[in-house]
């Protein structure tokens, strides 16, 4: 009987050890590399991955030193240097001071601002400003002194947001121009970095 229990006991430590350490090299797998699927399947290298990570926690960091409610309201991700902001906030000037923070971060290479404004749906307003934002981007796509695909626009209360990157200061004015040209916009608020401007920030 004794040896029975014995043989028992040690059974069940040799099962305990295995379990724990096949835990904690799975463990150390996800901690480090994440799931074994997105290993397999992400494109990137670890060390973008690596450079992926540290980049996208010192940019909540700065978010959530500007205000504590953004831990719950924004997120952040970002993928080969491309940052993607999501979440909402209570106006427009919140959004943009998101959106210049992205692009200060060292080694930024594109910022996409899909984060939405809190407030009561209005159909005749968002009509308005859908039209004016259709024009704008309509506008810059057929003037071909401006990439088009480096900007993202907004269009609140019909006020212009105009956030993205421009080749040449001038590519910048006339963009700001196109949209002051637009009918029925109030105000036009630009948040446009220079090509050079962002290569310093990068070194």
């Amino acid at each position: 009987m004794f040896r029975y229990k014995k043989t028992v006991s040690k059974y069940l430590f040799i099962s305990s050890l295995f379990l724990l350490l096949n835990s904690c090299i799975g463990s150390s797998s996800v901690g480090i590399f994440g799931s074994g699927v997105s290993v397999a399947y992400d494109p990137r290298t670890v060390g973008m991955q690596i450079d992926d990570s540290i980049m996208q926690k010192n940019l909540s960091t700065r978010i959530i030193l500007i205000d504590k409610k953004y831990l719950l309201s924004v997120k952040t991700k970002v993928l080969d240097g491309r940052i993607f902001l999501t979440g909402k906030v209570d106006n427009p000037e919140e959004k943009l001071k998101l959106t210049k923070l992205a692009w200060e971060t060292s080694g930024v290479r594109s910022v996409r601002n899909d984060i939405k404004i809190k407030e009561e749906f209005n159909f005749k307003q968002s009509a308005k400003d859908a039209l004016i934002t259709s024009q704008l981007r309509t506008a810059i796509i057929f003037n071909k002194n401006i990439k088009a695909t480096n900007y993202q626009i907004d269009t609140y209360k019909k006020k212009i947001y105009v956030y993205g990157i421009a080749l040449t200061s001038e590519e910048k004015d006339l963009v700001i121009s196109e949209a002051e040209e637009i009918l029925d916009v109030e105000d036009v608020v630009a948040s446009i970095i220079l090509v050079d401007d962002l290569r310093i920030q990068k070194d």
